[in-house]
């Protein structure tokens, strides 16, 4: 434990959000964990005892976010380098590359990231001849934003012998599959040690900025490679700043490969571990064909696969895990998980609490069968807010009467299943208050939950996804990872959804939120805090 960890501090003077006292003003850490909340006039008792009183000045005290699902090397790549996320054409996404090659000329390998063709008025990704022009004929990785598919430069294929006869392979298409991922292993081989831990420290300090106290790390060898999530363990743990949870998304099948998982520093064999892509690229795997192409998808794990994994995985005491976001990957997902719970038994597969990452396309069926099974559902509200509607790229690729059984998450709740919030940064921006107000207002109304039930998705729900209920609220006892916010009044969320202001009457006993109705201010973070130990003060404040 660190000497701030040792320190016990006295907050007072704002609100705190606590289950402990829905009128909490104040608040006091000690080595590192929640000793006490309750009122201003008790707060007077311990003001003597402390090494340091913080003076809230109003401020809002709540926990921490935890990001259930991020990729941090990735992310903070995209921080610091080509990030074509918000260009508005495929001339101004070409010059934006063009730009970055000539400000880069000691790089190997040219990345970016985040092009999303659905949402230009050209309609088509940029073509390798295009790419080879802006860059100069040098070598690019640019993936799109689901980092499913990518287009490249011709000098990028070049350094990937046999790519041409891998599966995913296109000549004149983005790539995807196999093909895709070989050419992001070439690409992120380029990366320095030192560029990787620019980036894993961009990314974190970002993370820290926006009350994000915990990140769950989705890695793996189709993803990253071993070096990177250990060197990104090891970097956390050293430095101050947000703590990461890491997941290496392999499949297990014996004792020697659970040795590695946890040798790795993994808690789990999870995260992205691929039973399909993604509906951005064609690659969800889908029951009916996709409104836009004559397919359903791509299939890379099925249900023997996904028992194996599961059975292996809960004999070990080991968290498993999958990424499936079509309804036939989900499909394959329970019907594998119900086989592992025949041969292990049902009560030790929930107890395991396995994982499914995004989770996109469920029925009835499914969801029940989650609930069943004791499945966490690892989400990203904002895929709703950024593709959802029915003008949005879901709509365009399933129809619009699929796209609005997406992200059904006020039935996962009636149904008891656990949600863990998270952002898939860079797939959508690090951003624990939006994702809050994406769930909230979902786009297809009858999804929508309420903002405190979001916010426990966002806070408790990514500590329970890793097995720990001691955590992810500010009661006695629980660990002191809290963030500090400049609000707008607080307000109470009825349970038809109407917005009332918050009122000091104790009939309530419920904590306020922020007002997260569109168009409102989102709360600013001030400090935030893990462990008890400060991370982040935003300047001047």
């Amino acid at each position: 434990m660190t000497e701030s960890e040792h320190r016990t501090v006295l907050l007072r003077g704002g609100d705190v959000h606590s289950p402990a006292d829905p009128f909490a003003t104040a608040m006091v850490v000690e080595r590192g964990h929640v000793a006490w909340v309750g009122s201003e006039g008790a707060a007077d008792a311990f003001a003597s005892g402390v090494d340091e009183v913080i003076d809230l000045e109003g401020a809002l005290v709540t926990p921490a976010f935890t990001d259930a699902h991020v990729h941090t090397t990735a992310t903070g790549l995209a921080l610091t380098g080509l990030d074509l996320s918000d260009a508005r054409t495929l001339a101004e996404a070409l010059e934006r590359v063009r730009a970055h090659s000539a400000a880069r000329p000691a790089d190997r390998v040219l990345l970016g990231h985040g092009w999303d063709a659905a949402r230009w008025p050209e309609q088509r990704p940029p073509s390798r001849t295009e790419l080879d022009e802006a860059t100069g004929g040098r070598p690019l990785y640019l993936p799109r934003v689901d980092v499913h598919s990518a287009v490249v430069t011709t000098a990028l294929l070049d350094l990937v012998p046999g790519v041409t006869d891998l599966p995913g392979y296109h000549p004149d298409q983005p790539l995807t599959a196999a093909a895709h991922h070989a050419v992001r292993a070439a690409a992120h081989a380029a990366v320095t040690p030192r560029q990787r831990a620019e980036a894993q420290r961009a990314a974190l300090r970002r993370a820290a900025s926006l009350g994000i106290g915990t990140v769950h790390e989705c890695a793996g060898p189709e993803i990253s490679d071993e070096d990177d999530f250990t060197a990104l363990l090891a970097l956390a743990a050293e430095e101050p700043g947000p703590r990461v949870v890491g997941y290496w998304a392999e499949a297990v099948t014996g004792e020697k490969d659970v040795r590695r998982i946890r040798e790795l520093g993994a808690i789990g064999a999870a995260g992205d571990l691929f039973v399909d892509g993604s509906l951005g690229s064609h690659t969800a795997f889908l029951h009916e064909p996709y409104a836009d192409a004559g397919h359903t998808g791509t299939a890379h794990l099925d249900a023997a696969a996904v028992a194996a994994h599961v059975t292996a995985c809960t004999e070990a005491g080991l968290q498993a895990g999958f990424h499936a976001i079509g309804d036939a990957a989900v499909s394959t997902v329970v019907e594998g998980v119900r086989a592992a719970a025949e041969t292990v038994g049902l009560a030790r597969v929930r107890a395991a609490r396995h994982r499914v990452e995004h989770a996109e396309m469920l029925t009835p069926e499914t969801i029940a069968a989650f609930a069943e099974l004791g499945l966490t559902a690892s989400v990203q509200p904002a895929f709703d807010a950024a593709w959802g509607g029915e003008d949005g790229m879901y709509a365009q690729r399933l129809g619009a009467e699929r796209a609005r059984t997406l992200n059904p998450y006020a039935a996962m709740l009636r149904a008891g299943v656990p949600l863990a919030f998270g952002s898939d940064s860079p797939v959508t921006p690090l951003d624990p208050w939006g994702t809050v107000r994406a769930a909230a207002f979902h786009r297809t109304p009858e999804h929508r939950i309420s903002v405190r039930a979001g916010f426990t998705a966002h806070t408790r729900g990514g500590w329970r996804a890793t097995g720990r209920d001691d955590a992810g609220t500010l009661v006695p006892g629980a660990p002191a990872d809290y963030a500090v916010w400049r609000a707008a009044e607080l307000v109470v969320q009825a349970p038809d959804d109407r917005v009332a202001r918050w009122s000091t009457d104790p009939r309530s006993g419920t904590p306020g939120l922020p007002d997260l109705t569109p168009g409102a201010d989102l709360p600013v973070c001030l400090r935030t805090v893990v462990s008890g130990r400060t991370v982040f003060v935003r300047p001047n404040e």
